[in-house]
């Protein structure tokens, strides 16, 4: 499974599309510019960033056909070590988290993240968004105790596709592979989590 975050409002999306609900304050701190040292922090066989080791490797995911109302056909790097994922290729039920290191509200709603990850009841994946800071991003991750896979969007590929004004944002997707729901903005609790999930994909954590 797999976990997205993103700050702005929330949407639903259903199988007949997307019903968007009114937008809410958005929580995006400023984003600092790349050093000059900042790196990619990618190799061939996954992450050069000191520390990505802390993090879950990405697994290997069986391909199939893209699905409507469905995640983007659009293929990511690993922050930590493991493949590159294509979206598409992601089935449910999923939790998708869009964060970034330099984003404020997204350390807010960590301790809800690394709490449900730590339940085992769904799969979670993390999307680090826009962030020049490939070191600091793993930093980030393994200090609030997210260790799931995370892969990393340098390029905000996937910004038109789910509509990212900034993280966090969160996806849940559900077994057929389809979008359930998007929450736009900072989650606010362990327990607006914990429904969201028994909600839109049917689990109790």
């Amino acid at each position: 499974m797999l976990f997205l975050v993103a700050c702005g409002s929330e949407q639903a999306a259903g199988r007949g599309g997307a019903e968007e609900n009114s937008p809410g304050q958005s929580g995006q701190s400023s984003r600092p510019g790349p050093s000059s040292g900042a790196t990619s922090g990618q190799s061939a066989g996954g992450s050069a960033v000191p520390g990505a080791d802390k993090l879950a490797g990405c697994p290997t995911v069986e391909s199939k056909p893209p699905v409507s109302n469905g995640l983007p056909d659009i293929s990511l790097p690993c922050l930590g070590a493991g493949p590159d994922i294509r979206l598409a290729d992601l089935r449910g039920p999923l939790v998708i988290n869009i964060w970034a290191q330099w984003c404020g509200p997204c350390r807010d709603e960590a301790p809800y993240l690394a709490a449900l990850a730590k339940s085992g009841k769904v799969t979670m994946l993390g999307i680090d968004y826009d962030d020049p800071r490939p070191e600091l991003a793993v930093k980030f991750a393994a200090d609030e105790g997210l260790t799931y896979p995370h892969l990393v969007d340098q390029d905000k590929a996937i910004q038109k596709a789910l509509k990212v004004g900034g993280p966090p944002l969160t996806a849940f997707i559900d077994p057929s592979g389809t979008i359930a729901y998007v929450h736009r903005g900072v989650l606010t609790s362990e327990h607006q989590l914990n429904q969201l999930v028994k909600d839109k994909l049917g689990i109790t954590p």
